[in-house]
This record gives C-alpha cells, structure tokens and sequence, in this order.
C-alpha cells in the first residue's frame, strides 16, 4: 500500500488534506478537502473565496489545473506499484463554463494500465455545485516502475 494511501486511512481527509498542502505547499491556495482516494481514483473539493477569483468574479483558470494537478497526482501515486516513481509532464486543458461556486475535482485512472512504465494520460472533471463539468483536464504523467 502507498504511504499516500495509508496516511488518507489513518488521519482521515481533512488531517491528509492539511499534510499534502504543508508538503506542496502551493496546494493550499486552494485550500482543497480530499473526500476520496483509492486505487484508479481521487477527488476533492474546492471552496469558492475571493482569493482564487479572477477578474470575472469566477474561479481562477490556475486554480483549477492546481486542483487537476492534485487529484492526478495522489490518484498516480496509489494507483503504481510500491516502489514507483511518479511526475507530471504535461498538461492539457478546456475551460468549458465560468466556475462561480464551490468546486468537486474528480481524476478517474480506472483504464489506465498502472502496472507498466511509461506516460500515462491521466482524466480530470471538475463540477460546479449543480453538477455542471466547468473544466477538463489530461495530465501526461511519467511513471517509473521500479
């Protein structure tokens, strides 16, 4: 099992929240609350404040890869074998509709073969309150197995 993983079934989401934002800490400008992570799948949650608007009044397009970043990455790091080794490579994004409320990210990796190295196109959705996807995202990972 990943130390991730662990630490998630041990001191519960907000606790686990708090230490990945005190371990990247530009995470915590968005001031995320992982709800879920398990093999092939991550979500959080985003609250709406003033601090990550933009000119429009909406949620910052950063903002928004930040939390993609964040799903993705935690989803990688407990999906690949123990041993394996993980980073970003890329990434790719469509803003779909202004983000004005609260935000759920989800990063699905279920139809990802994890048991390989190589890259590996992670999926993120993000919601708005009313279930609309305001935001999509493909983060390139590159994984080492060891």
């Amino acid at each position: 099992m990943s130390q991730a993983l662990a630490a998630f079934g041990a001191f519960g989401p907000e606790s686990f929240s708090n230490m990945v934002c005190q371990q990247a800490p530009y995470f915590s400008t968005i001031n995320p609350q992982l709800t879920e992570l398990k093999p092939g799948l991550a979500e959080a949650r985003v609250p709406f404040r003033k601090e990550i608007t933009n000119h429009l009044g909406t949620v910052h397009a950063i903002a928004m890869c930040n939390v993609a970043e964040l799903v993705a990455g935690l989803m990688t790091d407990v999906s690949i074998p123990s041993g394996g080794r993980w980073i970003p490579q890329g990434m790719t994004v469509n803003y779909l509709a202004k983000a004005k409320t609260d935000l759920r990210a989800v990063a699905c990796g279920e139809a990802v073969d994890w048991d390989t190295a190589g890259e590996k196109v992670v999926p993120v959705e993000v919601f708005n309150e009313e279930g609309e996807k305001v935001f999509t995202a493909e983060i390139t990972m590159n994984v080492k197995i060891a």
